[in-house]
Parts: C-alpha cells; sequence; structure tokens
C-alpha cells in the first residue's frame, strides 16, 4: 500500500491539470460519472494516504489500497481495471485497481488534517495525547493508526522504531516519555526523507531493516515476524531495540 510520501508524489503529478475543465469522466467505479464532466478542478488534497480531487460542491476520494495504481495521460491498463479516468484538454488522469468514492465537499471538513504527519497542520501534542490515551496498544498498532499518524505505513513503521531503539510490541503505557516525543518527532522526519528519496528512486537503498536479514549495527539476525492487530510485517533487532 503506497503511504504518504508517495501520495503526495501523485499529487505532484496531478498538479497540472488543477483550474481545468473535465471533458470526459469514465470507469467502473460506482456513481454516475457523469457528473463531474465540465466541472472544473478547484484543487488537490491528501490526508495520509487518500487523494481528493475537489471540485465545486463534490469531491472524489481516491484511495490506492494495497494493489492500486494510475497513469498521467495515457490508459496503459484494460478498462476492466480503471476506476476511473479524467480526461481534461491537456491530458487525463487513470485510476485503477482503487477504491474510488464521490462525497460531497462537506465531507472534507469533518477529516482532521492535523493528524497527517506531512500536513503543514501537523500536530504532535495532539498525537501525543492520543498515544498517551491508549495505553494498551502495541507501538506497531500506533504507528500504523491512520487516525494518530495519517500517511504512515509498514515501512515508516519499521524504520522509524529501529532509529529509535523499540521494538514493535511494546505498549505505549510503558514508553518512557522521552521515547514517546522521540516517536512522534521521527515518524515526521522519517516521512520527509521517504519523500526525498522516493523522488530520486533511492529510497530502498535507504532502509536499515525492512526486508532485511542482518541488523545495520550489531550484526545479527534480524527478528521477521507478523505483530500487531494487523498482523504487518515488522523487521527488528533484539539487541539494538528494547521491548517496554
Amino acid at each position: 500500500m503506497p503511504e504518504g510520501p508517495s501520495i503526495l508524489l501523485m499529487k505532484e503529478s496531478l498538479q497540472k491539470f488543477v483550474g481545468k475543465k473535465i471533458l470526459e469522466s469514465q470507469g467502473n467505479a460506482k456513481f454516475d460519472k457523469e457528473v463531474l464532466e465540465n466541472k472544473t478542478l478547484k484543487e488537490i488534497r491528501t490526508f495520509g494516504k487518500q487523494t481528493y480531487l475537489v471540485f465545486s460542491k463534490v469531491a472524489v476520494r481516491i484511495h490506492l489500497l494495497m494493489f492500486g495504481s494510475y497513469t498521467v495521460d495515457k490508459q496503459t491498463k484494460p478498462d476492466k481495471n480503471l476506476r476511473l479516468s479524467l480526461v481534461f484538454k491537456t491530458g487525463g488522469m487513470y485510476f485503477y485497481n482503487c477504491n474510488v468514492k464521490l462525497v460531497d465537499s462537506e465531507f472534507l471538513d469533518t477529516i482532521d488534517w492535523e493528524a497527517d504527519v506531512m500536513s503543514d497542520q501537523w500536530n504532535p501534542e495532539k498525537a501525543k495525547q492520543k498515544l498517551i490515551a491508549n495505553p494498551k496498544m502495541m507501538v506497531c498498532d500506533a504507528l500504523m493508526n491512520q487516525d494518530i499518524f495519517s500517511g504512515v505505513g509498514n515501512i515508516i513503521k519499521n524504520e522509524v522504531l529501529f532509529r529509535i531503539g523499540v521494538q514493535p510490541e511494546s505498549l505505549l503505557g510503558n514508553l518512557p516519555s522521552g521515547k514517546v516525543e522521540e516517536l512522534i518527532a521521527e515518524a515526521r522526519n522519517y516521512s520527509f526523507e521517504f519523500l526525498i528519496w522516493k523522488r530520486d528512486f533511492v529510497l530502498k537503498k535507504h532502509w536499515l531493516v525492512h526486508t532485511k536479514s542482518i541488523c545495520p549495527k550489531c550484526g545479527e539476525k534480524l527478528v521477521k515476524k507478523q505483530t500487531g492487530l494487523g498482523k504487518r510485517r515488522s523487521f527488528y533487532c533484539l539487541n539494538d531495540q528494547k521491548l517496554y
């Protein structure tokens, strides 16, 4: 599943259509695509792993899920995979195998934009209060919780926990206050580094533990285990990461 930084890169590639009018809308998304025709794309907003194409009175929410993708200016996959295409005079955007939903523009007012770790509105103090309110939650689940760290995915989770020296099954209530602060800060810091590396096509070269087998610090074998309620893959070191 694409994480927040990848969604920001998608936004950048679609930005050229802002201010342009839709000439044609197709795809197998379950709403009347014709309502979008002749509408002008006012702005593109992202919230973690979600993208909102904002028009007058309505918005289209795009969530790429696990296997979704998109292309710009050319359809590269068969119609059966095409959830939505929006064609403008200057080109088009195409979304495949993803979740596409039409929402009222008022829905955007209900979103907690301060939970997006890459947003200018990010509120670390609010994140801290949410963590404190869930002392029995594993730290791996907390990082993947989109109500707390919107945009953080499994790669960011594994790399952040290695950086701050915490095992994924540690309980939030057991973390020292300093570690909670580190967790919050590093979730945002690493997300922006992820964005830079992803843009330069060198992201994987910077992974320290994600999908790795040997700890880059001590040289011992890393643990690979499905952790948390979501049973997502975790890679961590028993020597250099502490269980709280």
